[in-house]
C-alpha cells in the first residue's frame, strides 16, 4: 500500500518535470499554459513548480535561466490570485535578486514582478521594495518596448493598490519614475507614462524639488508630432497622445512658470498644428491657474493671441485664440483678491481695450471685426468683464453709428453692438440699477428704430435682430418703445417680395417678443391685423388683383407668427376662424389657395400651441368642430355654393388634415378621450350635436350610402383618430374598422378609398397585439384577396394591401412578410405591376399624415434595414426569373428600396447589387431612372473604389441621361457626372475629352437649373488632373 502511494506522488511530479523540460530545453510554448492550468486545478502548487525549475534557475547559461524564469512568470500571471502571503514574500525576494542577473533574464523577471504586483496578498512594504530595486538595477530605456511597458504596468498597479506606501517614499518615487520615463519614444508606452504623471500630480504625490524635471521629461514631447503608420493594429491616434499630454501639462499650477513661456513660443511659431495645440493647452490650463500664475505672462500672452486673431489666415487658429482669451479672462475674473492686492482683470481688460478700441472707429477697415471678436471673447467670460468692456465700447459704437451715414458702415457697427448686447443676456442682475444697459436704453432704442426705417434691407435685418435681443433684456423697453417696435414690425411684415428675408425676420421677431410682451402685441398689433384682414376680405369680395391677395396672405402669416402666447392665441384664433367662416358663407370670393392659406396659418398656430397643454386644448376644442361643421355643410348634396366645391377639393382637405392632425397629437389622453367621444359618433351615427351651426338639410352618413362629398370627409376622420395617443380608447372600434374596410374598396372615388385605407392602417398599427387585432387583419386579408381577384375594385384592394403592409412593416408584425410576398407577386401582374413597384417607395419612405412617430404610430428603429435584409434577395431572384417585359417592375421596386436605405447598410452589399442598379438606368421609366440616380450619387462619393470598376458604364449612361426628356432626370444625371470626379483621377482621365465634349450640349439647355448643373459638372471635369485639383 505504501509503495502504491509513493508511486502516485511521484507520477505527477514526473509529469511536471517533463513539462518544464519541454518548455526550457525543448523551446516549446504550450507546456507553460498546461502547467498554469494544472496549478489552478490544484494538481501542483507554485512551490512544486519552483522545485521542478530548480536546475534551470541555477543553470550557468543565461538563456536557460531566462526560459526557466519565463515559465515561472507565465504561471504566476495566470495563478497570482492563488498565492499565499508567505509565497509572495519569497517570490518577490527571488525576483528582486534576479534583477541583478544577465540582461537576457531581465524581461522574464519583469513579467514575474508584474504578476506579483497584482497579488492581493502582497504584504506591506514590498511594493516600495520592488520599485526601489527596479529604479536601482534596471536601465529601463535600454529595454525593448514591451518590457518598458511592463515596467509602466508594475508602477500603475502599485499606484492603484499601494498608494499610501508609495507616497511614503516621498520625492524619491517621483525621481525614480522620471529616470524610468526619460527618453521614452514609443506612443504605446507614452500613453501609459502620461497617465502615471497625471496621477502623480492629481493624487498629490510628493514632487519635492523635481517639479521642473517632471515638467521637462513630459514637455519635451510638446507639441505632439506623430503620424500613425498605415494599418496600425494598436489604433493609437495623434489626438490620443495630444489629449493625454495636455491633461498632464494642465494638471497643476506648479508647471505654469515653465509651461507658459513654452506655449508663447509655440504660438509664435510658423507651424499651424503647434499654434492650435498651444492655444488649446492654454485654454485647459486656465481652469486650474489663478492670477498668481498668470501675472508675469499676461502681456506676452495677450500680444500672441492678438497677433493670431489679427493676422492669421486660419479660422481654426482664430477660433482657438478667441477661446483662449475667453478662458484667460474667466480665470482672472474668478480669482479671489485680498483687499490690498492688484486687480489684474482691470489691467488686462484695459490692455485689450487700448489695442482694439480705436479699430472700432473704422468700420470699413479689415481689423474692425477681429477687434470686435477679441473684445466680445473677453466680455463673454464674466459679468465683471462684460460690464467693463460694454461700458467702454457701447458709447463709442453709438457715437460711431451716428457719425457714419452709409448703410453698410452702419450695419457693421450695429452688428458689433448686437454682439455685445447678446453677451449681456448671459448675466442676471437682481438690482435694476446695476444693469449696464440701463443708461443706454434710449440711445439704443433710437438707433434700432433708425435702422428699421433705413431703406437698406441688410441694415433692417440687423435692426430686427437687435430689437429682439433688446426686448429680451428685462425692463429695457418702455411702453412707448414697445408701441413703436410693434408698429415697425407690423410695417416690415408687409414688405414686398424682394424683401422676403426682412419680412421673415420681422415675423420671427414678432413671435419672440409676443411671448415676452403679450399685452403690447394684443393692444397694438392684433387690432391692426384684424383691420387688415377685414380690408383683405373686402378686396377678395371685389376680386381685386394679386397684390391685394398677397397682402391678405401676409396678414394671415403675421397672425400665425404672433400667436406664441396663450392670451394672444385667444384673440388670433377666432379671427382666423371667423375669416374662414366668411369664406364659407360666400361673403368673400375665395379659391382653394385662399382657403389653404388660412389652413396653413391655423396649422402654424396649432404647432405653437403644442408647447402649452391649456392652449393646445383651447385650439383643439375651438378649431376642430368649426372645421368639421364647414366640411359637413359643404358635403351636403343640397349645397350648391361655390365654396362647396372648393372645400371638398383634394388640396383643401389635405390642408385641413394637417390642421386636425397637428391639433390632436399633443392632447393628453383624458382630453383626447373627450374629443373622440364626439367625433367618432359623428362619422358613424351622424351625431352632429357638438358642431356649431348644426342645422343641416340632411343627415351626415359618410359610410351609409352617403354622397361622394360626404365620403371624402373620411380624410378628416383619419387625421383625428390616427393622431391620437395609443392609450386612448376609440368607441365603436369594431364598427369603425368594418366601415373603413368597406369604404377602402369602394370604387368611384380614389380619394375616399385611399383615406379609408390609410385610416384603417393607422389604427391597425397602434392596436395592441391580441385576438381583436388578428380578427381585423384577417378581415383585411380576405377583403384584399377578394378585391384582387375581381375586376371592379382591384386598384382599391391593392391600395389597401399597400397601406396595411406598411402599418405592419413599421411594427415588425409577423404577417408583414406574407403581405410583402403578396406585393412582390403583383410585380408580374400586367395591370398592377408598375403600381406595385412604386409601392415599395411608400413602404420605405416616411409619411406625413399617418403612420408617423409624431402621431404616436409604432415605428420600430431600423425597419428599413430589416425590410432590406428580408426582401431584397427575393427581389433580385424575382428579377432574374421574370420575363423580359416584367423585369423593369423589379428594377423599379429594387431602386426604390435601395434609394431610401441608409448608405452604411447599402455599402457592404454594393458589389452584388451594382450591376442591377446600372441595368435600372437603361429602364425607360423616368421614375426608375431618377430613383436610381439618386441612389448612385452618394455612392460615388462614399464608395469610389467599387464604383471605379464600372466607370465606363457609368460615364456612358450618365451622359445619355443628361439629354433625357425629364428635367429632373437631366439634373440628377449631371449631378452624378459631377460626383464621378471624386473617383481616382487615373481611372477618369481617359474619359475626360469625351465628357467635356458631351457636356457642352446641356450648357444650352432651355432650363436654367439644368444649365447650372452642367456648368458645375463640366468645370470639375476641366480641372481633372490639373495641379492642385
Amino acid at each position: 500500500m505504501a509503495a502504491a502511494a509513493d508511486l502516485e506522488a511521484v507520477a505527477p511530479t514526473g509529469a511536471l518535470w517533463g513539462l518544464v523540460h519541454d518548455f526550457v530545453m525543448g523551446q516549446q510554448e504550450g507546456p507553460a499554459d498546461q502547467v498554469a492550468a494544472d496549478v489552478k486545478s490544484g494538481s501542483y502548487t507554485v512551490l512544486q513548480v519552483v522545485e521542478a525549475l530548480g536546475s534551470s534557475l541555477e543553470n550557468p547559461e543565461p538563456r536557460t535561466r531566462a526560459r526557466g524564469i519565463q515559465l515561472l512568470s507565465q504561471v504566476l500571471l495566470q495563478c497570482h490570485p492563488l498565492l499565499l502571503e508567505k509565497e509572495v514574500v519569497h517570490l518577490i525576494l527571488f525576483y528582486e535578486n534576479r534583477l541583478k542577473d544577465h540582461h537576457l533574464v531581465i524581461p522574464s523577471v519583469l513579467r514575474g514582478l508584474r504578476a506579483l504586483s497584482l497579488c492581493v496578498a502582497l504584504p506591506p512594504g514590498l511594493a516600495v521594495s520592488v520599485l526601489k530595486a527596479i529604479f536601482q538595477e534596471v536601465h529601463v530605456q535600454s529595454l525593448p518596448q514591451v518590457d518598458r511597458h511592463t515596467v509602466y504596468s508594475i508602477i500603475t498597479n502599485f499606484m492603484q493598490t499601494r498608494e499610501e506606501e508609495l507616497k511614503g517614499l516621498g520625492a524619491d518615487f517621483t525621481f525614480g519614475f522620471i529616470q524610468v520615463m526619460d527618453g521614452e519614444k514609443d506612443p504605446r508606452n507614452l500613453l501609459v507614462a502620461f497617465r502615471i504623471v497625471h496621477d502623480l500630480i492629481s493624487r498629490d504625490y510628493n514632487l519635492g524639488p523635481f517639479v521642473e524635471e517632471l515638467f521637462e521629461v513630459t514637455s519635451c514631447y510638446f507639441p505632439i508630432d506623430f503620424t500613425p503608420p498605415p494599418n496600425d493594429p494598436y489604433g493609437i491616434q495623434r489626438e490620443d497622445l495630444i489629449l493625454s499630454l495636455r491633461a498632464v501639462l494642465a494638471s497643476t499650477p506648479r508647471f505654469a512658470e515653465f509651461l507658459l513661456p513654452l506655449l508663447i513660443e509655440k504660438v509664435d511659431s510658423e507651424i499651424l498644428s503647434a499654434k492650435l495645440d498651444s492655444l488649446q493647452t492654454l485654454n485647459a490650463c486656465c481652469t486650474v491657474y489663478g492670477q498668481k500664475e498668470l501675472k508675469d505672462f499676461l502681456p506676452s500672452l495677450w500680444v500672441s493671441i492678438r497677433r493670431e486673431v489679427f493676422q492669421t489666415a486660419s479660422e481654426r487658429v482664430e477660433a482657438e485664440g478667441l477661446a483662449a482669451l475667453h478662458s484667460l479672462t474667466a480665470c482672472l475674473s474668478r480669482s479671489v483678491l485680498r483687499a490690498d492686492a492688484e486687480d489684474l482683470l482691470d489691467f488686462f481688460l484695459s490692455n485689450i481695450l487700448q489695442d482694439c478700441r480705436h479699430h472700432l472707429c473704422e468700420p470699413d477697415m479689415k481689423l474692425v471685426w477681429p477687434s470686435a471678436k477679441l473684445l466680445q471673447a473677453a466680455a463673454g467670460a464674466s459679468a465683471r468683464a462684460c460690464d467693463h468692456i460694454t461700458g467702454n465700447v457701447l458709447p463709442l459704437l453709438l457715437e460711431q453709428f451716428h457719425k457714419h451715414s452709409q448703410s453698410n458702415q452702419r450695419r457693421t457697427i450695429l452688428e458689433m453692438i448686437l454682439g455685445f448686447l447678446k453677451l449681456q443676456q448671459k448675466w442676471s442682475y437682481e438690482d435694476k440699477g446695476e444693469r449696464p444697459l440701463s443708461g443706454f436704453k434710449d440711445q439704443l432704442c433710437s438707433l434700432v428704430f433708425t435702422a428699421l426705417t433705413d431703406p437698406n434691407a441688410q441694415l433692417q435685418l440687423v435692426g430686427i435682430r437687435t430689437l429682439t435681443v433688446l426686448g429680451a433684456q428685462p425692463d429695457l423697453l418702455s411702453p412707448g418703445d414697445l408701441e413703436l417696435a410693434v408698429g415697425h414690425l407690423y410695417r416690415l411684415s408687409f414688405l414686398e417680395e424682394d424683401s422676403q428675408s426682412c419680412r421673415a425676420a420681422a415675423l420671427e421677431a414678432s413671435g419672440t417678443l409676443a411671448t415676452l410682451y403679450p399685452m403690447a402685441f394684443s393692444s397694438h398689433l392684433v387690432p391692426k391685423l384684424s383691420e387688415e384682414l377685414c380690408v383683405g376680405e373686402l378686396d377678395l369680395a371685389k376680386g381685386d388683383g394679386p397684390t391685394k391677395c398677397s397682402r391678405h396672405l401676409r396678414c394671415l402669416q403675421a397672425l400665425s407668427a404672433v400667436s406664441t402666447h396663450p392670451s394672444i392665441v385667444k384673440e388670433t384664433l377666432p379671427l382666423l376662424l371667423q375669416h374662414l367662416c366668411q369664406m364659407n358663407k360666400g361673403n368673400v370670393v375665395a379659391g382653394p389657395s385662399e382657403v389653404i392659406a388660412v389652413c396653413q396659418s391655423l396649422q402654424q398656430v396649432a404647432e405653437k400651441c403644442q408647447l402649452d397643454p391649456e392652449s393646445c386644448w383651447y385650439f383643439h376644442q375651438t378649431t376642430i368642430p368649426c372645421l368639421l361643421a364647414m366640411a359637413v355643410q359643404a358635403s351636403m348634396p343640397e349645397d350648391r355654393s361655390v365654396m362647396r366645391k372648393v372645400l371638398l377639393e383634394d388640396e383643401v382637405l389635405a390642408a385641413m388634415v394637417s390642421v386636425i392632425s397637428t391639433a390632436t397629437t399633443h392632447l393628453s389622453p383624458d382630453l383626447a378621450g373627450q374629443s373622440v367621444a364626439h367625433i367618432v359618433p359623428l362619422f358613424l351615427d351622424g351625431n352632429i350635436s357638438f358642431l356649431p351651426e348644426n342645422s343641416f338639410p340632411c343627415r351626415f352618413q359618410p359610410f351609409q350610402d352617403g354622397s361622394s362629398g360626404q365620403r371624402r370627409l373620411v380624410a378628416l376622420l383619419m387625421a383625428f383618430v390616427c393622431s391620437l395617443p395609443r392609450n386612448v380608447e376609440i368607441p365603436q372600434l369594431n364598427q369603425l374598422m368594418q366601415e373603413l374596410l368597406g369604404l377602402s374598396c369602394c370604387p368611384g372615388c380614389p380619394f375616399s378609398s385611399t383615406a379609408a385605407a390609410k385610416c384603417f392602417a393607422g389604427l391597425l398599427n397602434k392596436h395592441p397585439a391580441g385576438q381583436q387585432l388578428d380578427e381585423f387583419l384577417q378581415l383585411a386579408v380576405d377583403k384584399v384577396e377578394a378585391g384582387l381577384g375581381s375586376g371592379s375594385y382591384r386598384k382599391q384592394a391593392f391600395t389597401l394591401l399597400l397601406w396595411v403592409t406598411k402599418a405592419l412593416v413599421l411594427r415588425y408584425h409577423p404577417l408583414s412578410s406574407c403581405l410583402t410576398d403578396r406585393l412582390m407577386g403583383l410585380l408580374s401582374d400586367p395591370e398592377l405591376g408598375p403600381t406595385a413597384a412604386d409601392g415599395f417607395s411608400l413602404l420605405m419612405s416616411d409619411c406625413t399624415d399617418v403612420l408617423t412617430r409624431a402621431a404616436h404610430a409604432e415605428v420600430r428603429i431600423m425597419f428599413r434595414q430589416r425590410f432590406f435584409t428580408d426582401n431584397v434577395p427575393a427581389l433580385v431572384q424575382g428579377f432574374h426569373a421574370a420575363p423580359r417585359d416584367v423585369k423593369p417592375n423589379y428594377l423599379k421596386g429594387l431602386s426604390h428600396v435601395l434609394n431610401r436605405l441608409p448608405k452604411p447598410v447599402l455599402l457592404p452589399e454594393l458589389p452584388t447589387l451594382l450591376s442591377l442598379l446600372l441595368e435600372a438606368l437603361s429602364c425607360p421609366d423616368s421614375v426608375v431612372q431618377l430613383s436610381t440616380l439618386s441612389c448612385l450619387q452618394p455612392l460615388l462619393l462614399e464608395a469610389p473604389q467599387v464604383m471605379s470598376l464600372h466607370v465606363d458604364t457609368l460615364v456612358t449612361k450618365f451622359l445619355n441621361l443628361s439629354s433625357s426628356p425629364s428635367m429632373a432626370v437631366r439634373i440628377a444625371a449631371l449631378q452624378c457626372m459631377h460626383a464621378l470626379t471624386r473617383l481616382p483621377t487615373p481611372v477618369l482621365l481617359p474619359y475626360k475629352p469625351q465628357v467635356i465634349r458631351a457636356l457642352a450640349k446641356p450648357l444650352d439647355d432651355k432650363k436654367r437649373l439644368v444649365r447650372k448643373e452642367a456648368v458645375s459638372a463640366r468645370g470639375e471635369w476641366f480641372l481633372l488632373g490639373s495641379p492642385g485639383s
